[in-house]
């Protein structure tokens, strides 16, 4: 198949389809200071991880809120800083100045403009799996829908709305934090491997005189 002539998408029903995907790793939800620190010397010794933040829903008009989580994820741990209790603190701004360690997530200007509302930073190495994905024919933008076409996994959104300020998270929000910081990682890590082959994938559509560039 010509890589010019194609392009990869899947739709509502396909990925309904499609298992529910587990997190295999372990969770750390961080709300001290300490404990904090401690895991940031863990994550200060990665390469890449993977990058994701939840912000609790509006329900009211006009009403704005900060970032209530930020997610970290290796592809064996996940750490949850709780923003709501911590703060924005110097050393997780620190960590997002960092060029030593990439960063990968999706939609992160989104999560930087909601960042600063709390402090200024500077964001470096940090990569975006939208603008990633469009190297490889996809077109779908949503981390559901590309998790979807390269691991025939669906990643669920029933926390999505759901009280990220909340006195204790429960262990489905846990979990669906986890895996979205992961999930980017792991996408990222198989692409860059060569592990995804566009011109084969079940999901690549070819392009109409209307579609194709």
């Amino acid at each position: 198949m010509d890589f010019n002539s194609f392009t990869i998408s899947i739709t509502k029903e396909q990925l309904s389809g499609l298992p529910t995907v587990e997190f295999p790793g372990s969770i750390t939800v961080i709300e001290t200071l300490p404990d904090a620190l401690e895991a940031l010397r863990f994550i200060n010794t990665c390469d890449r991880v993977g990058f994701d933040t939840e912000t609790k829903p509006n329900f009211r008009k006009g009403q704005t809120n900060t970032v209530s989580l930020i997610q970290i994820s290796t592809l064996e741990r996940s750490f949850l800083f709780r923003l709501n209790k911590l703060g924005f603190f110097q050393e997780l701004r620190d960590f997002m100045e960092s060029d030593k360690i990439e960063k990968v997530g999706l939609s992160l200007r989104d999560d930087f403009h909601v960042l600063h509302r709390i402090a200024p930073f500077e964001p470096a190495n940090f990569i975006d799996l939208q603008a990633v994905v469009k190297d490889f024919n996809i077109s779908d933008s949503s981390l559901q829908k590309i998790y979807g076409i390269i691991f025939n996994g669906r990643i669920s959104k029933s926390q999505r709305l759901s009280n990220w300020e909340a006195q204790q998270l429960s262990t489905g929000q846990q979990v669906y934090a986890s895996i979205d910081a992961w999930a980017c990682l792991r996408i990222y890590n198989y692409l860059m491997a060569g592990e995804f082959d566009p011109a084969t994938c079940s999901y690549a559509h070819p392009d109409t005189p209307d579609t194709a560039e």
